[in-house]
């Protein structure tokens, strides 16, 4: 059946790795690094199924060479802790064909990877025992329209508010790394993990397998069960050869556990219907019903104090029984419902709220720029003039004009959704804090019973 597998590592310089080493291995290819002089010969090597290489439209065509590839790589990395080269290992499905597979590969590396400006090295290996697998390394820098590498990150100044460089003690002036992809990011992870999913089911579907694959682990899925551990090609060949792992009998382990889970979900789940059934014959009373008999007692007796008048005690039972909570339990779910909803709505406030900082900033710059451009008299408006100028440069990387009216609109848009969110959050403060005096109202209505159901102390009844 089909399996989902996609890890992502990095291949670093740093770590004593060579992306020369790792391409000639994962090709079976006999490759020289002219980094270190190294040639690194695996030839010999077998099960590989297909070899490839997929290139942005501005990368030299020399790149399609595997060598002249990475050894471009090897040489623009200067220092001895360069990352080299991003690697993708994927877990190809067995119910296609290889043909298939390929193609498979090859759209996924297009559309996640080569369309955002990397060189993609694919390797796919199939021993036909049953693990066929693919090897994807990625190149780590962008490139430039003119086929030479580009800069990783870049230095940027931080201005003060007048729109000048800081200065420091050592009289440097402080400045801040900037990433010029976002590559790196720990979004991207994900949305590659996904994708990978997204695809493969899509090609089950074209063939009308039935399998489907989850990137998402079991806990996020909602499934009781504990995942195995990836046997990996050594441990899966030994396996098959009838050599017992480590790894085989701690998936067997795990495979038992998660029988025995699934046995006692399924007595669980027969007992909860049993208890649905139970409930359905008996109509158990509501919350609102045990709390409006309290108070009616109370007012019997005289001793009506857990709720200060019947406007409120009004609001507590409508509460309850409009939202059908039956029990303490179930009130306490409410509330906590909605603040899940409030921290859900501040979670879509502070991407909005960051983004309109940096509108803020490019539409500052660029006013400034456009204000004292060709009409700068003093030396502060020459400054501020230049730092506007290298501001707008730096992030349009020289691609076409000042999106003035783009990021206007943007911003327009985003005030929107941020003034919507802002509202709803405030809406929900209301709410919540509503729900608050009622669940205190509930709870002072339930400590006065229970302190009145007490038995009176024997020197009490004494006196």
């Amino acid at each position: 059946m089909a399996i989902y597998h996609c890890s992502i590592k990095i291949i670093s310089r740093g770590k004593g790795k060579s992306a020369v080493a790792a391409a000639a291995y994962r090709s079976g290819e006999k490759i020289k690094n002219e980094y270190d002089g190294i040639i690194h010969d695996y030839t010999r090597k077998g099960g590989i199924a297909h070899t490839g290489i997929l290139l942005p439209n501005h990368a030299p065509r020399e790149y399609f060479d595997r060598a002249v590839l990475w050894n471009a790589v090897e040489k623009i990395e200067k220092n001895k802790n360069s990352q080299l080269s991003r690697e993708i290992e994927l877990a190809l499905p067995v119910e296609l064909s290889a043909g298939q597979n390929i193609s498979l590969v090859r759209e996924y590396c297009s559309k996640h990877f080569v369309s955002a400006g990397m060189c993609a090295d694919i390797c796919i290996h199939d021993k036909q025992d049953g693990n066929p697998h693919a090897h994807i390394m990625l190149t780590m820098r962008p490139m430039e329209q003119d086929g030479s590498w580009g800069a990783k990150s870049k230095k940027e100044y931080i201005l003060d508010e007048k729109g000048e460089r800081i200065r420091l003690k050592s009289g440097a002036f402080k400045t801040r790394k900037v990433n010029v992809v976002d590559w790196n990011d720990q979004t991207k992870a994900e949305i590659w993990r996904g994708g990978w999913a997204d695809i493969v089911n899509q090609y089950l579907a074209q063939q009308d397998i039935a399998e489907r694959v989850d990137h998402r682990s079991y806990e996020r899925q909602g499934i009781d069960q504990i995942p195995t551990v990836h046997m990996g090609v050594a441990a899966f060949q030994m396996e098959r050869r009838g050599i017992v792992t480590e790894r085989g009998n701690l998936n067997r382990e795990i495979e038992v556990t998660n029988q025995r889970l699934r046995q006692l979900k399924a007595r669980i789940s027969k007992l909860q219907n049993w208890l649905k059934e139970e409930a359905a014959n008996t109509e158990p009373p509501t919350l609102a019903d045990v709390i409006s008999n309290i108070l009616s007692r109370q007012e019997q007796t005289g001793n009506y104090q857990a709720i200060a008048n019947l406007k409120a005690a009004a609001k507590m039972l409508n509460f309850l029984t409009s939202n059908k909570i039956m029990d303490m339990a179930g009130l306490e779910e409410k509330v906590q419902s909605m603040y899940n909803k409030q921290f859900d709505i501040r979670d879509k406030l502070k991407p909005v709220e960051r983004r309109l900082k940096v509108l803020n900033e490019h539409i500052k710059q660029a006013d400034i720029y456009q204000k004292y451009k060709g009409r700068a008299r003093t030396e502060s408006e020459r400054i501020l003039f230049a730092a506007a100028k290298k501001y707008i440069t730096d992030h349009l990387n020289g691609h076409g004009k000042v999106p003035y009216q783009s990021w206007k609109a943007e911003y327009a848009k985003l005030t929107a959704e941020q003034k919507r969110l802002n509202g709803e959050y405030v809406s929900l403060k209301g709410e919540v804090k509503e729900v608050e005096q009622i669940r205190r109202g509930v709870y002072d209505v339930m400590r006065e019973e229970n302190r009145r159901a007490q038995p009176t102390r024997k020197h009490d009844m004494e006196l």
